[in-house]
Parts: C-alpha cells; structure tokens; sequence
C-alpha cells in the first residue's frame, strides 16, 4: 500500500474488509427491502482512509484497486464525512485519499468500509468527541453494511444488517478470496432471488444464523466453520453468473474446507485450515485460470483504527 498524504492536520484511518460466514434472507417486504440475519467476519484486507481540510471536496485515489474508485458525491466515504460534517455543525470541506487494497464491488463491503473509516476519520480531524454509538448512528443512516467496520471482530447482525451483536471466535481463520472480472449488482442479485422464490412458490422462513455456525466459531474449528457456511443469495448468484459456481466447486475439490459466495458476489471466499494450506489452495486456484485475482487473509480482526494523526 502506497504511503498516507502529509497534508498538514491528515488523519489516516485503517479499516478490514468482511466476509459473511452465513447469510439469511427474509421475504421481500414492503418497503423493498428484506430482514436479514447474518455473521459478519473481519478479514485483514484492509483499505486506508486519509483526511484532510481542503478547499473543496475531492477524493484522490490510491493502492491496488484504485482504479475501482468513485470519485463524485456518490462515494461513500465523501457521503460520510458530509454527513458528519452536517450532524456536527461543521463549515468544512476534505481532501479523501483512498488507498484501496479491498476489491471494489466484490462482496467485501469496501465502500462500506471506507465509509465507515471516514466517520472515525473526520471525529479525530474535527476533535468531535463522538462515541462509538453516534458513529454507529450514522453509519446506519448510511448503509446496513457500513455499521460492523468500525467494531471488526465477528459479529451477528439482524435487520436489514445494522443492529449488531459480537459473536464469540476462538482461533484464527485462514481465508483465500477469488476476485472476478467483472462485478455484480446487489440489487440485481436480491431481485433474481425474490424471482426465483416467487417461480418455485417457495415458503420463506424467519431469517435466524443456525447453531452449527456458532458452535464452530466458539470451538475455533475451521474444518466444522466450512460445513456450516451458508449463503441464501448464492443459489441467485449463480443463476447471474454460472461461473461462479464452477468457482466455488473447483476452490473446494483443491482442497478447501469450504466455499461461499462473498454477501452479494461475485467474490467466492474458502476458508482453509492453514495458512500453508491458503498457499497451496491459491497456487491450484492460479493454475485453473478461473478467476482474475486471489488474496489471502486472516481472520476475525480489529475495527477501524486511527493509524495516523492529525499532523500540523
């Protein structure tokens, strides 16, 4: 990752990537939106959000993924830091460098995250004093997935994904992420699935995490964490992009303990039982040319953390 900008007073916040490690969908609801139970796990890809005062607001881009950045009103992160800047009072505007080592549209919620750093990012710059439940607040005002980047860990989250609760992990667990081409639209991918529902006349349940996840993660046992990964949106991922499924199939016969489809897609995320184990996995994954990228990562790790500043 490329070196934070020296602008005078810059304030640099490091913020994970996630990975869902069960993910369940409730029936559309009217508000077109759906409730959501889900484990989110912290994972050591992480971006760097710097900012700075500025006289307008502009967000430079950064790092490996760099190219996969907005940089209107639209990002996220600028969203962000106006909102603090409206809730708090504050007549400024902010230079946004994003250095930017989570894949973009992959399912890893990295807007999200950089979000979620901006919020944490413009509290130290503008010295608010805001506590972890104000940010919070705002982080939901922004998105369900912008809430759990700024505590990290493993958590479970309910709703349409913003009331969270810490999950108990013990251990570490070693993941291998393969990155696609080309993206896939969230919305695309919930719409396909309230289709494929609605053809089958399926019977949609109360979303709830099964206990088998969580008695993996209690024991640390990355061998039963595998058996219990789950993904409603999977079976509408798939049905967008085929490919995907001989993705995860192929990641699990090269001996992965098991394979997901990452929140939304098309990122496929295997969990492995070592990190030699990630290595060889990611070579074999290389060797079959179906995907564009791989990244290795631990997890569950920390939140958003400041790294650096304000400098004068």
């Amino acid at each position: 990752m490329t070196a934070a900008p020296t602008l005078p007073g810059t304030v640099t916040v490091r913020v994970p990537a996630k990975v869902n490690l069960q993910l369940h969908v409730g029936a559309l609801r009217p508000d077109g939106y759906h409730d959501l139970a889900t484990v989110f796990q912290a994972v050591s890809l992480h971006d760097e959000v710097s900012v700075a005062r500025w006289d307008g607001w502009q967000v430079v881009p950064a790092g490996t993924y760099a190219d996969g950045i907005p940089t209107d009103e639209d990002n996220l992160a600028v969203r962000a830091a106006k909102l603090v800047a409206e809730r708090c009072g504050v007549d400024e505007s902010l230079s946004i460098r994003i250095d930017k080592d989570i894949p973009v549209a992959g399912g890893m919620a990295g807007g999200s995250a950089d979000a979620a750093a901006a919020l944490l990012a413009c509290d130290q710059l503008w010295a608010l004093g805001l506590d972890r439940d104000e940010l919070a607040e705002m982080a939901a005002v922004l998105g369900s997935d912008v809430t759990f980047p700024l505590s990290g860990g493993t958590a479970m989250a309910t709703g349409r994904g913003e009331q969270l609760a810490p999950v108990l992990a013990r251990g570490t667990f070693h993941w291998v992420f393969a990155i696609s081409d080309e993206g896939l639209s969230t919305p695309a991918v919930y719409a396909e699935l309230d289709r494929m529902r609605e053809e089958s006349g399926e019977s949609v349940a109360e979303p709830q995490v099964r206990p088998d996840l969580m008695a993996a993660l209690r024991q640390g046992d990355a061998a039963a964490l595998g058996n219990a990964l789950h993904n409603d949106l999977e079976p509408a991922a798939f049905s967008l992009r085929p490919d995907l499924r001989e993705l995860r199939d192929a990641g699990v016969e090269f001996g992965a303990l098991g394979g997901i489809v990452s929140g939304s897609g098309p990122t496929v995320a295997f969990v492995t039982e070592s990190h030699e184990a990630a290595l060889d996995l990611s070579v074999s994954l290389a060797a079959a040319d179906l995907c564009r990228d791989l990244r290795r990562a631990k997890g569950p790790v920390h939140g958003a953390q400041v790294v650096a500043g304000p400098r004068d």
